[in-house]
């Protein structure tokens, strides 16, 4: 069911992982024997201790040591690949940013060509045009006049209402104190 479909899926794992990956899976059997070596030495040394063979087990502790020396420099052979595979990938993760960051710098150097800053500048010296002739019509519908406009438009409002106000005469005469038949106020 792996291949559903016919399609092949491509491994991420590439040769150079795969070889740097054995490698350290052979470190690493390299050190599981040791380790088993390690262990039986000393149970030999201690056999032959009991059997009062100081010589033979004093020989054999110096190959543990030996053996011990082996199994450190296994574990820094272990710790520089997998220093070595981390290298590698973020080495990789960097190409890719390089290469998205020329992909980025083509596109623009593109877009350069087709907008030049003339060109930018007459768009937006059109645009400010645009938008001073709209607010020129919007002050027109809304009504705005200059000052001279104003002034005139008041002058006429005063004679109006000069006009509207001329009132009745008052008479000069006194105004009775009692009228017979009504209360005062």
């Amino acid at each position: 069911m792996g291949n559903l479909f016919g399609r092949k899926r491509r491994s991420r794992v590439t040769e150079q992982d795969k070889a740097v990956l054995q490698q350290r899976d052979k470190l690493k059997q390299y050190q599981k024997r040791i380790n088993v070596n390690l262990e039986r030495e000393r149970t030999l040394a201690r056999h032959l201790l009991k059997e009062g063979k100081k010589e033979k087990a004093m020989l054999l502790l110096k190959k543990k040591r030996y053996q011990e020396q082996l199994l450190d420099k296994t574990e820094n052979q272990i710790s520089n690949l997998e220093r070595m595979v981390q290298d590698i990938e973020f080495t990789q993760i960097e190409m890719k940013v390089i290469e998205g960051l020329k992909v980025g710098n083509e596109c623009l150097n593109k877009m350069h060509q087709v907008m030049s800053i003339e060109e930018v500048e007459r768009i937006i010296g059109e645009t400010q045009d645009a938008v001073e002739y709209q607010r020129q019509i919007d002050e027109l519908l809304a009504g705005s006049l200059t000052e001279e406009d104003e002034d005139a438009i008041l002058e006429e409002l005063n004679a109006i209402t000069q006009e509207q106000m001329e009132l009745p005469e008052v008479p000069s005469e006194p105004l009775p104190e009692k009228i017979p038949g009504r209360l005062p106020l």
